[in-house]
This record gives C-alpha cells, structure tokens and sequence, in this order.
C-alpha cells in the first residue's frame, strides 16, 4: 500500500507562482512512477504532469507545458510541482498519484494509477 498526502494549494493571483508537494509513504518510494492530475468542477480528472523513478523523463499536458514543473525527491519521498505564470483556468483540485507498473505511453491515463492522493484546491483569481 502507498498513503500520498498533498500539500501546498490556496489562493493565488492570475501570474503568480505555487509550489504543490505530494509525500508519500507505505513503499519505497524511488519505484514509484509519479504524477499529477487536476479536476475543476464539473469536469473530468485531466493528466497535468508525470515523472518516473528516477527523475530522469518528464511529461507534460500542453496546457501546462513551459508553466509547470514536476520534481522528486527520493530521499524525501516527495514529488513536487512547481507552477508558474498560473492562469484562472488551471484553478482546479489537484491530485498526486502513483503506480509500481505503467505500460509505455500510457502515463496520462488515470486508470493506470494505482494509488491517489486526497486533493489540494488551487484557485487562481483573475
């Protein structure tokens, strides 16, 4: 099993930055494929941002692309997302997930994540 708890959302102004956190325990870490996901009301989860193990391949959904940055540490069992110049559309729950296994190009799925976190609000005002 793998308890992930989100930190780091709130309330931001159309241009600012927020750094989300993801820690993560139950397994070791530094197996997991991580990612984040984003749900505005009303809407489907989208895929925002994936890292794997090592740190070494990112992937990004275009509409955060060049924005968003998404880190790990493993000797901290933490999975960070930087976002930058937000926009009110990004205002949306944000969720960490993780999974031991992912078949190739797969990792924007959410029904390939075998573990999710419980949300964080981002809210961005225009």
């Amino acid at each position: 099993q793998v308890q992930l708890v989100e930190s780091g959302g709130g309330l931001v102004q159309a241009g600012g930055s927020l750094e989300l956190s993801c820690a993560a325990s139950g397994r070791t870490f530094s197996s997991l494929a991580m990612a984040w996901f984003r749900q505005a009301p009303g809407k489907e989860r989208e895929f925002v941002a994936y890292i794997n193990w090592s740190g070494q391949r990112q992937y990004y959904a275009d509409s955060v692309k060049a924005r968003f940055t998404i880190s790990r540490d493993n000797a901290k069992n933490t999975v960070y997302l930087q976002m930058t110049r937000l926009k009110p559309e990004d205002t949306s729950v944000y969720y960490c997930a993780a999974t031991l296994t992912l078949n190739s190009g797969t990792y924007y799925y959410t029904n390939q994540y075998d573990y999710w976190g419980q949300g964080t609000q981002v809210t961005v005002s225009s």
